[in-house]
């Protein structure tokens, strides 16, 4: 049986996934030769090795993240201590937090209720690029670049802010990890020597951003969206406001809406070709991690918009704030 057609093989943590690369004995010859067609067991694995806990701000080298990053992540979004509740309606919440260090990094944090969207198909609308393309209109560009690992891999995307804002970009290596009914995705940005900044976009920093997807049922769960995000440069306060009590929730509701038709678009879309669930499916060049280097805030050019005023168009048609595939960004909030 071809993977494609078998359902995802899910693992218990990052260095389950990581093992994947592997060559299991019980595996048949025709995986084997497929895997090693693909070049998948020549990619750099997760570390398996106990670490102490990595501090987000202070990251000096670029890793794949490993089961306590993971962990980490999700205690996060489900912290309460600490956040400010800034819109709960309709099954949509949406949480504040100011770093104490840096009062303009500002973490977002949104939950929502879906009662209808099974985990899964939630979790392959965030992947889905081309199914991006389609309900998502303020992303500007957005591909991947390289893989990493079987469940990491680093890309590029620029998303349009409100008017009269500059719009962001961002590099970013992204990992994924299925947790039996659960899934997270989270990024931090990374410098890449083929993309460097562009003079006509502002070069964003995501420090931790991604989801956290809770299936409550077969047709149920539950999505936290978490961001902490350098947008390099003093936003105004309009900004931040409008980010967590129109931007964040909107965003979130039409995403909502994209997950109940993906699975009839999917059906005429390359239905059994989804790569983030079966590794062997993917296109994309390996690319070892010593390619690529953090990128760090203060290495990046600040642009002062604290005095930009609300546009008028702006105002009138209430922009979504969405950004690129794999992570909303409302407004000054980013990836992926």
């Amino acid at each position: 049986m071809m993977a494609s057609e078998s359902g995802p093989r899910k693992v218990a943590s990052a260095s389950a996934a990581a093992s994947t690369l592997s060559e299991p004995s019980q595996r048949t010859q025709e995986s084997r030769t497929r895997t090693r067609a693909l070049g998948l067991s020549t990619l750099p694995m997760a570390s398996t090795e106990p670490q102490g806990p990595r501090p987000v701000l202070g990251r000096e080298s670029v890793q794949v993240p490993d089961d306590q990053d993971f962990r980490s992540f999700r205690s996060e979004c489900e912290a309460e201590v600490g956040w400010n509740l800034t819109y709960s309606k309709a099954g949509v919440s949406v949480w504040v937090q100011a770093v104490e260090m840096d009062r303009t990094l500002h973490k977002i944090k949104c939950r929502m209720e879906c009662r209808d969207v099974p985990a899964e198909t939630l979790y392959d609308v965030l992947h889905d690029i081309e199914y991006r393309k389609k309900w998502d209109s303020n992303v500007i560009e957005t591909f991947d670049i390289a893989r990493l690992t079987v469940n990491a891999d680093v890309g590029y995307y620029s998303w349009r802010c409100p008017k009269p804002l500059k719009n962001r970009d961002v590099i970013t290596l992204r990992s994924w990890l299925p947790m039996g009914t659960d899934y997270i995705i989270m990024n931090y940005s990374v410098k890449h020597p083929k993309y460097p900044p562009r003079k006509d976009l502002v070069r964003a920093v995501s420090i931790q951003t991604g989801y956290l997807i809770q299936s409550t049922g077969p047709k149920s769960c539950v999505i936290t969206y978490l961001a902490q995000v350098d947008p390099k440069g003093s936003l105004p306060k309009w900004v931040v406001n409008k980010s967590s009590q129109f931007l964040a929730p909107k965003a979130m509701k039409k995403m909502y809406k994209a997950c109940v038709k993906y699975p009839e678009w999917k059906q005429k879309h390359q239905p059994h070709f989804k790569p983030w669930l079966h590794p062997e499916q993917s296109p994309l060049p390996s690319l070892a991690l010593s390619e690529l280097s953090v990128q760090h805030a203060d290495s990046l050019e600040n642009i002062d918009e604290s005095a930009v005023a609300e546009s008028r168009e702006e105002r009138a048609s209430g922009g979504t704030g969405l950004g690129p595939r794999r992570v909303l960004r409302p407004c000054w909030t980013q990836p992926q």
